[in-house]
């Protein structure tokens, strides 16, 4: 399949990116949400942040406190030998988890999808008890006039799925939870289909190990139900261990085409597609073997989570899937790719 990755990627960096405070260091920028608002592209770029430790021996995690209303730090000593820091990600104690990094929003706009200007303040970010390990991943679905933001929540809780609308990327309206603990990877159609919302959804079940995609239903884009299951993951494929829906779906003439991301046994996360019936979502009429993007530049296999290409978003324009994903959780890269050749790909 022929990718055509953007020369200049990755197009936004870390380095590009002003923390949020003092003591603060941006380690990834990532996993934005796309959309055209006018003649501009607005990116809803995924900042994850780190606390700056001075004793090398100890590790802080950035919790938000609801009843405080701001970002505290927990400390954590490497020499405890019941901290568990294996996960580059995480910081396990026991039965407590917690983040190396809390995440926000930050809007960026350009005129051309390539060079971008970032806003200099965060533009959303952790606000709720359920959102005390930050907010992660944002999906972008302009719907009769708003745009409609699925994010995940994260915190002791569980990982949920909220739900926030705005008019211009600059006041934001939360709606609360959608979907509750553990589902991520909710992508909203951009239009009622049969008088309905619909959603796609990742469900985990602990006891069978299950991370499949599913389908859901709706009267008002926050109450969800009618669930179905999708698909699941493949033996032997590339998405062998875990699937999840990336980008809005597109509405082409053959039906909606959904880009995925899917995980193998080694968490090489790579881009796939899936194509939905047009009026009943729930059918899948074709699929792809074979990844339509994988990490293969030096920039998508090495940086904070290597051997990574994750998406939230994408364009549909002049025939193209135009691509922006994460590459390695640490920078925003670009592709294009040719709808009729992803199209063609499927079975």
């Amino acid at each position: 399949m022929q990718v055509n990755r953007c020369s200049e990627n990755p197009i936004i960096q870390p380095a590009d990116v002003p923390a949020s405070q003092e003591n603060f260091k941006v380690v990834g920028v990532f996993n934005a949400g796309v959309t055209r608002a006018g003649e501009e592209v607005v990116l809803l770029l995924r900042v994850a942040e780190m606390p700056i430790s001075e004793d090398p021996n100890m590790v802080l995690a950035a919790v938000y406190d609801e009843r405080k209303g701001r970002i505290v730090l927990r400390e954590f000593s490497k020499k405890d030998k019941a901290n568990d820091f294996s996960d580059p990600r995480l910081i396990i104690r026991g039965q407590e988890t917690y983040l190396t990094s809390l995440s926000h929003f930050r809007v960026a706009r350009s005129s051309d999808g390539i060079h971008f200007e970032l806003d200099d303040n965060v533009s959303f970010g952790a606000g709720t008890d359920y959102e005390s390990f930050g907010v992660e991943d944002p999906r972008i679905s302009f719907i009769e006039g708003l745009y409609y933001i699925s994010y995940v929540a994260v915190s002791g809780n569980g990982i949920v799925t909220a739900l926030a609308a705005t008019e211009d990327f600059r006041n934001f309206e939360r709606k609360g939870i959608v979907f509750c603990p553990d589902n991520k990877d909710v992508v909203i159609f951009p239009e009622r289909i049969g008088g309905k919302y619909y959603a796609l959804h990742r469900p985990v079940s602990s006891l069978f190990s299950r991370q499949d995609m599913w389908v859901s239903r709706s009267p008002d884009l926050v109450s969800w139900g009618e669930h179905q299951r999708l698909m699941g993951v493949r033996e032997g494929f590339w998405d062998e261990m875990k699937i999840g829906a990336g980008a809005v779906p597109v509405k082409t003439d053959q039906g909606w085409l959904e880009v995925y991301h899917g995980a193998d046994r080694q968490n090489r996360y790579c881009l796939g597609a899936v194509l939905l019936n047009a009026s009943q979502p729930w059918k899948v009429k074709a699929r792809s073997d074979e990844p339509i993007l994988g990490p293969e530049a030096d920039y998508e296999r090495e940086g904070f989570f290597g051997d990574v290409v994750f998406s939230c978003g994408l364009l549909y324009e002049q025939e193209m899937l135009k691509i922006y994903y994460g590459a390695s959780d640490t920078s925003i890269c670009y592709a294009e790719i040719g709808l009729k050749e992803v199209l063609d790909n499927l079975k």
